[in-house]
């Protein structure tokens, strides 16, 4: 079959989303929220494809049973009203007692939330029923879904945004880091999956014609892997890279469930890709090396751990940095508090400057993530062997400024690929030490930044020229919206106080907590 052009190929997605939104809309009006439609759809995309592939020809013999035949696709569309209801809740209950595989990952604690027999039967004949989920190639079907991830995040009411990391941001990230065939690749946060999909389209357009058969069954049966904490989104996550051609429906889950700071890692990655959760408040109380404990409602022990804290993106970023093996290399989305808060905040700094090559910090611009009061960065560093006569590893950190004077919003000025090339260029992958400075983009050396305040590395230097000139000020809405997001912050950083103090945090703080992963 000969490819469809980048054009066709978009309009072929689009019209594909457009088709799968619209009928979202009608069982919104039924009662579902955006997120259960999308799980409804992915229970039935995953047995359709299932069918899909058991009736190809070409398909493996063992290959073929992937759904028992009682429960199969077969099984769903040659019912109709309450007998496909009443059928389909059968399936679901059935098909979740696989645990540690896609099957299992996809279908974990699943419920019929379709209460209206006819709509069930509309979405299973005409909607998914009429597609070819697999014979069009991974990139139409999996564009398609993530696009409809994409709309879903728009959803404030159900907080879905929360899960869903920018894709131009996402793209940036990979293209500076540009993942290997050989690498290892993982996300401990890993949401809808988008990190991962993102790092396997790039290994396969820059890298597939030069692969073996082997080493491409090999990239997607193991090597690319992550972990979310919610059910519901991981089977997202799983549904995802499967229609991206990650994983094998039969196969073991490359999406694991639970909570990555529980223990420390039993497998480690040359490559992180993570936008760990936003939300600095937590339960749980990570106990490291320095023994301190803090008031705590629960408590994991990591002796991997350098500092004790609460603080949830200080604790990722630990296990991160355990995570990764000997010169591995990882790019992490985190809340400005990493860079400057004390105590343990200083501590783990110290330790990424002196264990760790910290060499490039993107300092990202308010308006680009679904949940509001997030001022972050992009964390670029390596794991190094210890030098002799415990001398640093990290030489020179290149701060990039691409938040002042830069202002977006979700819906009228959205964050684009093209607005990151410059600092892709500044970045120049593979070729770091030929780097120049620019207005943007300036270099501090060890002994400067050790020597700042409880090691601050929350550096900047640029002044919106919007503050002084009243020809150049911001459209009102955009003013409006960046309001918001400096007083969400500051609130967060105010509830960050009040709770090392020992105060109370109201729920209506709690709620500005939102989870941010990819």
């Amino acid at each position: 079959m000969t490819p469809a052009s980048p054009a066709l190929a978009r309009a072929q997605t689009n019209s594909l989303v457009a088709k799968l939104w619209n009928y979202c809309n009608v069982l919104r009006d039924n009662g579902l929220s955006t997120i259960e439609y999308v799980e409804q759809l992915s229970y039935l995309l995953f047995l359709k494809m299932a069918d899909e592939i058991a009736s190809d020809p070409f398909t493996e013999q063992e290959a073929k049973a992937v759904v028992p035949a009682e429960y199969d696709w077969q099984s769903l569309a040659r019912l109709k009203g309450i007998d496909l209801e009443v059928h389909y809740r059968k399936t679901l209950e059935e098909l979740a007692k696989n645990p540690g595989t896609t099957l299992g990952t996809i279908f974990a604690k699943s419920q019929n939330r379709i209460t209206e027999p006819a709509l069930l039967e509309k979405l299973v004949i005409d909607l998914i029923g009429k597609e070819d989920w697999t014979i069009q190639g991974t990139d139409l079907k999996g564009d398609a879904y993530e696009g409809l991830l994409a709309k879903g995040a728009e959803d404030t009411k159900t907080g879905a945004g929360q899960y869903f990391t920018p894709r131009a941001l996402i793209d940036a990230m990979v293209d500076v880091m540009q993942p290997r065939p050989e690498d290892t690749i993982t996300d401990p946060a890993c949401g809808t999956g988008g990190f991962l999909i993102a790092a396997h389209s790039y290994i396969r357009k820059h890298h597939m014609q030069h692969l073996s058969r082997e080493q491409r069954l090999e990239l997607g049966s193991g090597k690319i892997w992550g972990n979310e904490l919610v059910t519901g989104t991981a089977r997202l996550a799983a549904m995802n890279m499967l229609l991206h051609g990650i994983g094998d429906a039969d196969g073991k889950s490359l999406i694991t469930v639970g909570d990555a700071l529980a223990d420390k890692p039993d497998r480690h990655a040359s490559l992180v890709l993570a936008n760990p959760p936003f939300g600095k408040k937590s339960a749980i109380t990570i106990v490291g090396t320095d023994g301190k404990a803090e008031k705590e409602d629960i408590s994991y022990e990591r002796d991997d751990f350098r500092a004790t804290t609460t603080n949830k993106q200080l604790n990722f970023l630990q296990h991160i940095m355990s995570q990764l093996e000997m010169n591995g290399r990882a790019a992490v989305v985190l809340p400005d508090n990493v860079l400057f808060e004390g105590g343990a905040g200083e501590k783990v700094r110290r330790r990424l400057l002196d264990e760790f090559d910290l060499h490039t910090i993107l300092r990202l611009p308010t308006g680009i993530f679904y949940a509001g009061g997030v001022k972050a960065n992009v964390l670029f560093f390596e794991k190094k062997p210890p030098r002799s006569g415990g001398a640093h590893n990290t030489s020179k950190l290149w701060v990039y400024d691409f938040r002042t004077a830069k202002h977006f919003t979700l819906k009228q000025h959205p964050l684009t690929r093209a607005a990151l090339d410059e600092f892709v260029e500044a970045y120049l992958p593979g070729k770091r030490s030929e780097r120049v400075e620019s207005e943007r983009f300036k270099s501090f050396d060890y002994d400067e930044l050790i020597a700042r305040d409880k090691v601050n590395l929350d550096i900047t230097w640029m002044k919106d020229p919007a503050l002084d000139d009243a020809d150049s000020l911001l459209p009102p809405e955009v003013i409006a919206q960046e309001i918001v997001e400096d007083l969400q912050a500051a609130l967060s950083e105010f509830a960050a106080i009040a709770e090392a103090l020992g105060g109370e945090i109201s729920a209506d703080t709690d709620a500005i907590e939102s989870t941010e992963s990819g």
